[in-house]
């Protein structure tokens, strides 16, 4: 997601304690909420003293459009449960560092939370770019959460052992290429042409779970195409797809400055071609879109919520109001993970009994299932340590304007290896 941050932030409106988009300043520590620290061993909140969650996260470079609005989410679905008594009698808050994606700093900030008593550590939407940050707060014995990761290896399988404290509330990959397979099937498209960007995993994941439930369902997958952002071959695939006659083209992709994602769909309907483009949440967002409506059309994708006022629940309805009138009107749907992070964390202290010990609330957390957050059920398993389960928005894009016009759930994540 790293280049796709990139592209957004020139759009990105400043969020709850945040600095300039592209600005070199580091923001001082800040809280929400009443003042207070907990214990760094987190075995059980002292009587009175707020829960602490440190989050180290950037404010000011690539990963600012997503760790944003989920941090602004978050400290608002804080508010409500404050407001509401707190957890087990005990306030939530935050204390917030931007690392600016320094490695360095990204450790020395999570140490600084830690020193500061924080009992849950919260790291920034990409796995590469949290790990300094999440390989402090698993060392600690914290619990250790991303609010949109989306990829498997926010847990066991990249941190080993100590990975059992680590878990991402954004949609797993092998989930949401499921979905929006499962949408294809659904729609009548029986055969697709698949083209991945091999730029990161998590795009590469999201079409290997597309192509396997795609085909388990009876679909046929007539062409395998790929590119890598920036490699300047995105002309001649589009040309390459346009050939292939499938009733769909499944894209997995992300917007950045290098235009691939633009640049594909107004290769391929500048040639005439108007077959369905279906894909995951990285297709979100109207910022990316070509401004003819002619050539933004056709294009159905899978996603946390609607931003365009549509959305079915009205509880993402009033969040999405409460963010654009403090100035963080959100980009894409992925804004409530942030809330929905908070959700978790509530709910896995109340039920370990109020304790704040990170191997009690990983084990109450990793047995989730079907837990009711604002961003729908989550559910983890000890192999996936990121949300599968989640019904999805079907967003179906017409004449360049994009609407809600369905809800999907994966029957199971796609088994990729």
């Amino acid at each position: 997601m790293r280049a796709w941050a990139v592209a957004l932030c020139a759009l990105a409106v400043p969020a709850v304690v945040v600095a300039g988009c592209g600005s070199s300043s580091k923001s001082s520590s800040t809280t929400t909420s009443a003042s207070g620290s907990a214990t760094t061993t987190g075995s059980s909140a002292s009587s009175g003293k707020p829960i602490t969650i440190g989050a180290v996260i950037d404010q000011s470079s690539t990963m600012k459009p997503f760790d944003s609005p989920a941090l602004a989410a978050g400290q608002l679905e804080v508010a409500k449960i404050n407001a509401a008594g707190g957890v087990d009698g005990h306030k939530l808050q935050f204390v917030v560092e931007n690392d600016q994606l320094q490695p360095a700093a990204t450790r020395s900030d999570a140490l600084s939370v830690v020193g500061k008593g924080a009992d849950v550590l919260w790291v920034t939407c990409d796995v590469d770019f949290a790990t300094p940050a999440t390989t402090v707060g698993i060392t600690h014995g914290l619990l250790t959460i991303a609010p949109c990761i989306g990829t498997d290896q926010q847990g066991p399988k990249r941190f080993g052992s100590l990975g059992k404290l680590a878990f991402s509330y954004g949609n797993v990959a092998q989930d949401e290429g499921a979905a929006f397979a499962q949408l294809a099937i659904k729609n009548g498209w029986k055969t697709a042409d698949v083209v991945t960007d091999k730029s990161i995993v998590f795009e590469v994941n999201d079409c290997q779970a597309f192509t396997k439930r795609f085909t388990e369902l009876g679909g046929k997958v007539v062409a395998q195409d790929s590119f890598t952002q920036g490699d300047h071959t995105v002309g001649s695939v589009a040309s390459k797809v346009n050939g292939q006659k499938a009733a769909a083209v499944a894209l997995c992709t992300y917007p950045t400055p290098a235009g691939d994602l633009p640049a594909f769909v107004s290769d391929l309907r500048s040639l005439g071609n108007n077959t369905p483009i279906v894909g995951p949440w990285s297709l979100d967002g109207a910022f990316w879109l070509p401004k003819d409506p002619k050539i933004s059309n056709n294009i159905w994708y899978v996603t946390y919520a609607s931003v365009y006022g549509d959305d079915p629940d009205p509880a993402v309805r009033a969040l999405e109001a409460q963010l654009t009138q403090s100035g963080n009107p959100p980009a894409t749907g992925g804004f409530v993970t942030g809330a929905a992070a908070v959700d978790g964390i509530a709910a896995a202290i109340k039920a370990a009994g109020g304790s704040t010990n990170g191997a009690k609330l990983a084990s109450v957390m990793e047995g989730f299932h079907n837990l009711p957050t604002v961003s729908g059920l989550v559910s983890f398993s000890p192999a996936l340590h990121s949300v599968y389960g989640r019904s999805y928005r079907i967003m179906h894009i017409v004449d360049g304007k994009a609407k809600f016009v369905g809800q999907i759930k994966a029957t199971s994540p796609a088994n990729i290896g």
